[in-house]
């Protein structure tokens, strides 16, 4: 049987858009800022790590991470914020979003700061402790996922809610071009400060001991903006739907939100299950009915996105290289090559990242989740198609603009599509007493496909005839984008069991002022 929805709740899904919703925007989306900047600024820095402690003077050319290395070093914070996800996802929903939104944070500063002081200058000291303390810094992020989505949506209003919560994620997208830029600033100044010929000339020079502070500056640098809002990260009320619907206070909710919203709410004296809601659990065949499919599309779709996502963000280096838009390791020094890679990578993240993500905050409440992410997920496939059908022809000196616009492309779509749907549709459709879980196991199922992309397209993408030192022979970079373009049409088969959220209050979505009698199907496009 249907029951009303709370006052409280009411109010907050009609508030008009005020300096609070931006405020939170804020305030969650400097932790996704962090999250990026911590995540892919690794991938900026491997070829300096490479250079630093695994080149051999016998050798003619520059050090590489050896396989295992390289694949742990990429992957490892993928693992700890897979973790992360489920465990936080999980204590969100247990302890409440704002009891341990700080700790995340605090977990993220002190294990960059860490990551950017690993202890010795021996190749074995530094990967390890590196290794160890991202894997931390990813366990901390994971947590990030699940509760800056739930807070976001329990705090916006149904109206404009898909544009502030994508706007969060969108802080990703900043990250990621900070990084770069940041990358640029450090290596331009060493290389001015501290000149060193190329690698061909002078090996051992190429590299200079002033490289080693470089890769620690660039690491650590991105904890200042996030822990720069830890202050109001506290100063945050739990969210109404926490303190109502799970903890079953609808006076405390009722009190903290007109402090937020500047206006008098009017309060219910309710309790027990008109306040809690439901009592079934994740695993328990009312969930199952309700949300089974909802929880198959979320986690299907973001797994196979993150496939195709992280193995081209991972490696954009390798790609450009192998198209020759970097210049060979060995007629550079170091910070030059780190300079190039920073360089190639900023283009593409201000051409096609970061416009991509605003662009879903500017459309995802006109056009709705569904739709922009099968329209993301067709055109990544056609993109992906047409760098690897006439790959040989665009690798060819003087055709590399056509490559990197194509590949560019693909983010674009990514972004403007299922790399922010996928993150804003969990945080919708499920009860408030699972919501943080269910993103969670989303998410943690995403992070699942970002270290089998990351891991595959590493080995996959090795040349078939001559793969890199170290490295088994592979299926070749044109075969290996074939898959990612089939990965990204599997995506968007799994993106019709998607439900549209648009324009609906999460207790309508979620069903949580509905009995089990009078529950239907998940809700359709």
């Amino acid at each position: 049987m249907a029951t009303e929805q709370l006052n409280v709740l009411k109010a907050l899904d009609v508030a008009k858009t005020q300096l609070y919703h931006f405020k939170a925007v804020v305030i969650a989306g400097m932790g996704f800022f962090t999250d990026a900047y911590d995540l892919f600024c690794i991938a900026l820095v491997t070829k300096l790590l490479g250079r630093i402690y695994y080149t051999d003077p016998a050798l003619n050319e520059p050090g590489h991470l050896p396989a295992n290395v390289s694949a742990a070093v990429n992957g490892v914070a993928l693992c700890g914020t897979l973790a992360g996800q489920l465990f936080f996802g999980w204590l969100g929903d247990k302890l409440g979003r704002k009891s341990v939104y700080g700790f995340t944070l605090i977990l993220m500063v002190l294990c960059s700061i860490a990551s950017g002081l690993s202890f010795g200058h021996e190749a074995k000291g530094v990967m390890g402790t590196l290794c160890f303390f991202r894997f931390w810094l990813g366990f901390g992020v994971g947590g990030d996922y699940p509760l800056s989505a739930t807070i976001m949506s329990e705090y916006a209003n149904k109206k404009t809610r898909g544009t502030f919560i994508a706007a969060v994620f969108a802080m990703q997208g900043f990250g990621i071009l900070f990084g770069t830029i940041v990358t640029i600033i450090v290596s331009s100044a060493f290389r001015h400060a501290f000149p060193a010929p190329p690698f061909y000339i002078n090996a051992a020079a190429s590299i200079g001991p002033e490289a080693d502070y470089v890769w620690r500056i660039i690491v650590m640098f991105g904890t200042i903006p996030a822990a720069l809002t830890y202050y109001w990260r506290m100063k945050m009320p739990e969210t109404a739907r926490y303190t109502a619907l799970i903890a079953g206070n609808t006076k405390q909710a009722t009190s903290d939100m007109s402090k937020v919203l500047n206006k008098e709410i009017s309060e219910e004296n309710v309790q027990g299950e008109r306040a809690t809601g439901d009592t079934w659990g994740l695993f328990s065949r009312q969930f199952m009915k309700r949300h089974g499919v909802h929880l198959l599309a979320t986690t299907s779709t973001w797994f196979l996105l993150d496939v195709a996502f992280y193995s081209q963000n991972l490696f954009q280096k390798d790609i450009f290289t192998k198209i020759g838009w970097i210049p060979p390791a060995k007629t550079m020094n170091a910070l030059e090559e780190l300079y190039r890679i920073a360089r190639a990578q900023a283009l593409i993240a201000l051409c096609g990242t970061v416009p991509g993500y605003w662009f879903t905050v500017a459309f995802i409440d006109i056009i709705g989740r569904f739709w922009i992410q099968l329209m993301g997920f067709t055109m990544m496939t056609i993109f992906m198609l047409a760098i690897a059908i006439p790959y040989d022809y665009l690798v060819k000196p003087g055709h590399h603009t056509g490559f990197v616009v194509l590949y560019g492309l693909t983010f674009f779509f990514a972004n403007f599509g299922p790399n922010s749907t996928t993150f804003i549709v969990p945080a919708e459709i499920f009860p408030a007493r699972l919501r943080s879980t269910c993103h969670g196991i989303s998410a943690a199922t995403g992070k699942a496909g970002a270290i089998i992309g990351a891991f595959g397209f590493l080995y996959a993408s090795q040349d078939q005839k001559k793969p890199e030192t170290g490295y088994s022979r592979g299926i070749g970079m044109r075969n290996a984008l074939f898959v990612l373009a089939g990965t990204n049409f599997l995506g968007l088969l799994f993106s019709l069991l998607v439900p549209e959220s648009k324009g609906k209050s999460l207790e309508e979505l979620s069903k949580e002022n509905v009995g089990d009698d009078d529950a239907i199907a998940p809700a359709g496009v």
